[in-house]
């Protein structure tokens, strides 16, 4: 029989795997897999049963939220030929699983895990930490995660940063040197966004037809300094409507490398979870790393 490693959060969505752990076992082993099933135990495990484990496997799911699937990740990219990768999304926002155009049903997207194509997908890499749809830093990278649901429903796209923009008189920019393609962009910056990824916090952030999980770019998007309300909202509503930006407060464009040369050390996030500090950050896209499970 093949052989499928099953790591669940028990945790994650209020433990919503957990109660529903027989059913979903019941399907995998309906679908011709012999499962091993390992609960997390901490931050962090996840990635190290991934890597200690996973190469025994011709499937691994990850059932819980974004960075219960970012630290699987993590862990099966130091595999030297990890299988596929399926997830379970059991968090409280899920931008992976829109990007993958999973069910919300876990019942629905393990048979998904459990059936579905395998088809290959971009990895990012900060320095030597890999990430799946994104690392930002600065002024909204927490306000991203705790913006109210009905602020969300309300605004769309714009609901994460404008929840953060009533802090704009009191933060500091980022003086930074950023480099890609032979360019040189030297300037102050409130916010950046390095992703592969069509939403971010819960929120569609950008079109499906400018992201193309497979095309080994990354979607950059850099706020200057100097931005005022309404140039970030037109600069963001561009974005949505995959149109010219008309605003110099915000930069975008793609790439497949990037190089961050911060004056002081530079904090970011990967995946929404703590993601180091450094002084010179680089990016790079790793195309067509690792093998996941699409739905339809």
């Amino acid at each position: 029989m093949k052989k499928l490693l099953f790591l669940y959060n028990p945790t994650s969505g209020k433990g919503q795997i957990r109660s529903r752990l027989a059913g979903l076992l019941d399907t995998f082993t309906k679908a011709g897999w012999l499962v091993t099933a390992y609960p997390t135990q901490c931050r962090g495990d996840a990635a190290r049963m991934a890597r200690e484990l996973g190469g025994e496997f011709d499937r691994v799911v990850c059932a819980g939220g974004d960075g219960t699937l970012s630290e699987t990740v993590g862990g099966m990219m130091e595999l030297a030929a990890p299988a596929p990768l399926a997830f379970l999304p059991s968090g409280s926002t899920n931008d992976c699983a829109q990007n993958l155009r999973l069910p919300s049903k876990p019942a629905l997207a393990a048979r998904i895990a459990a059936e579905g194509k395998p088809f290959p997908m971009d990895v990012g890499r900060l320095n030597d930490r890999h990430f799946i749809y994104v690392a930002a830093f600065g002024a909204f990278t927490d306000v991203a995660y705790d913006t109210p649901q009905e602020l969300k429903n309300a605004f769309g796209h714009l609901a994460y940063l404008l929840n953060g923009l009533g802090q704009l008189a009191n933060l500091t920019p980022h003086h930074l040197r950023v480099e890609h393609d032979g360019q040189v962009i030297e300037d102050d910056f409130l916010y950046g966004m390095v992703c592969n990824t069509y939403s971010v916090a819960g929120v569609k952030a950008l079109p499906r037809e400018q992201v193309v999980l497979d095309d080994g770019l990354f979607e950059v998007l850099l706020v200057r300094k100097n931005v005022k309300l309404s140039d970030l909202a037109a600069a963001l509503q561009a974005i949505a409507g995959n149109k010219p930006m008309d605003t110099p407060a915000v930069i975008t464009f793609q790439t497949g490398s990037v190089t961050i040369t911060a004056d002081e050390p530079l904090a970011w996030t990967t995946d929404g979870e703590y993601g180091g500090t450094y002084a010179v950050s680089r990016l790079e896209n790793l195309p067509r790393a690792l093998t996941m499970i699409k739905g339809e």
